[in-house]
């Protein structure tokens, strides 16, 4: 009797290290930035980069800017220098609204099959909304961007005032 509840013992071990070794590698997987994909819509680029500032520490201190980072066109990356630059650009005055914002809707206004352009209007964690035009392109070059919707264009804010 001793050595059957002995292996169901080992066997039960095996099985919780096992689930434990899975439940780790989803909270790493989760940890991950999506990266830029042909089959993500211009859209949900805003989306993502949105949800990224929304939530900017939630992965990692900044992981919401580098999200946000990871879906700029290369022409943008150019304008704003290396992503040490772009998180101060963020954290700014011009910018830093956008961080741990409360909400946020996405409305499309114009595009063609190559470009995108949305306006945003955010609720910051002070209450006051506030406004931006959101433009995406598909990247057209070859390698392994091509044919992905990235931002090209984030407009400067125009405060839309209080929610209350």
């Amino acid at each position: 009797m001793k050595s059957i509840s002995k292996r169901c013992y080992k066997k039960f071990q095996i099985t919780l290290n096992v689930f434990i070794i899975f439940l780790f590698s989803i909270s790493i997987s989760k940890a991950e930035l999506l990266k830029p994909r042909s089959d993500i819509k211009p859209s949900k680029v805003v989306e993502i980069q949105l949800n990224g500032l929304k939530k900017n520490d939630f992965n990692y201190k900044d992981s919401g800017i580098e999200q946000t980072w990871n879906f700029a066109h290369p022409s943008n990356k150019k304008n704003t220098g290396p992503l040490p630059n772009f998180k101060m650009m963020i954290k700014g005055k011009s910018y830093q609204m956008l961080l741990n914002h409360l909400s946020h809707t996405i409305t499309k206004v114009g595009g063609s099959d190559k470009w995108a352009q949305f306006e945003v209007i955010i609720l910051d964690k002070d209450k006051i909304y506030h406004k931006f035009k959101w433009q995406v392109e598909k990247y057209t070059a070859d390698g392994p961007l091509k044919d992905c919707w990235l931002t090209t264009m984030v407009s400067s804010p125009i405060a839309l005032g209080s929610s209350i």
